[in-house]
């Protein structure tokens, strides 16, 4: 062998070796929805979540293996109700997830409390906060979890979501519009303003939150605001009380006209890729009111 062909070959050697040393060491780095950088030396394997809706999405992304613990009310998919609990949304068990020793944590930008995650941080733990606010952060949420995890199945859960979201848009796209108010909670009376993802499920659908301009994410509002708005449609999450309440309040068109309709709660207020069965429903409410009563564009 020539002296030149064997320092070639053993150059080349050389140039795969740190090619496959530097490649299995690389740093995985994603942008969090709050804006910070997450950064893992390796794939997690042994992940926190800590609010119902990230949950479901590290399942959706290929990494519910790899959940050690998640906060109280991750009750989707079935398994994730028998994971240990790492406290409530608002309340987190910091004892318990040190002990869990986590590698990565998924947390609720604005459901869990800023103190317990700035201190997390403060810890060394590496934190992804989620808190989708478009159809797209969902898509975008499952693709970072994936890279995180180190599965390859969050990209097509995406592409699925995708592809699912703009056959729905196109069926309801340019249709009447619908007055709506969105009741999550009775006592107090609370709604979701224009900022909430379920705004902007209303608005495929082709309806309007009569509170989408409040300044709040989940406002209260009174029911004698309600009756100066006057919906064509009020929608009751069933996670809360029937239609008792407003039953009485006959001055309104939305209980003359019997437009009174309970929607999946758990899947239409979850940012996840369920949102979307939840979405189908809304929007056939939704075209119930304009068949019983057509509206004026306005």
């Amino acid at each position: 062998m020539r002296l030149f062909d064997f320092w070639s070959e053993a150059t080349l050697a050389i140039l795969l070796f740190v090619f496959v040393f530097s490649s299995a060491n690389a740093e995985i780095s994603v942008i969090d929805d709050s804006g910070h950088r997450v950064i893992l030396s390796a794939p997690a394997q042994r992940i926190v979540s800590l609010a119902p809706h990230a949950t479901e999405l590290l399942f959706d992304a290929g990494a519910g293996k790899k959940i050690i613990g998640v906060s109280s009310g991750s009750d989707y998919p079935a398994q994730a109700s028998q994971l240990p609990s790492a406290g409530n949304s608002a309340r987190l068990d910091m004892e318990r997830i040190t002990l869990l020793k986590p590698d990565l944590i998924v947390a609720w930008a604005s459901g869990n409390n800023p103190r317990q995650i700035a201190q997390l941080r403060k810890q060394g733990y590496a934190v992804f906060e989620s808190e989708p606010r478009r159809f797209e952060d969902i898509a975008t949420t499952l693709e970072r979890l994936a890279t995180l995890a180190g599965s390859t199945q969050g990209r097509d859960a995406a592409a699925d979501f995708r592809q699912a979201l703009v056959v729905l848009s196109k069926r309801y796209q340019g249709r009447t519009p619908v007055s709506v108010f969105y009741q999550i909670w009775p006592s107090p009376l609370m709604t979701l303003n224009g900022q909430h993802l379920v705004s902007q499920a209303l608005t495929l659908c082709g309806a309007t939150n009569v509170f989408g301009g409040l300044t709040q994410l989940a406002p209260t509002v009174s029911r004698e605001a309600v009756v100066s708005v006057n919906p064509d449609a009020i929608l009751v999450s069933d996670e809360t009380d029937g239609f008792e309440r407003w039953n009485k309040l006959a001055s309104l068109k939305a209980v003359r006209q019997q437009h009174l309709f309970k929607v999946n709660g758990k899947q239409l207020n979850r940012p996840t890729p369920r949102m979307l069965a939840a979405m189908s429903d809304l929007c056939e409410q939704i075209d119930i009111v304009r068949k019983h009563r057509p509206i004026a564009t306005p």
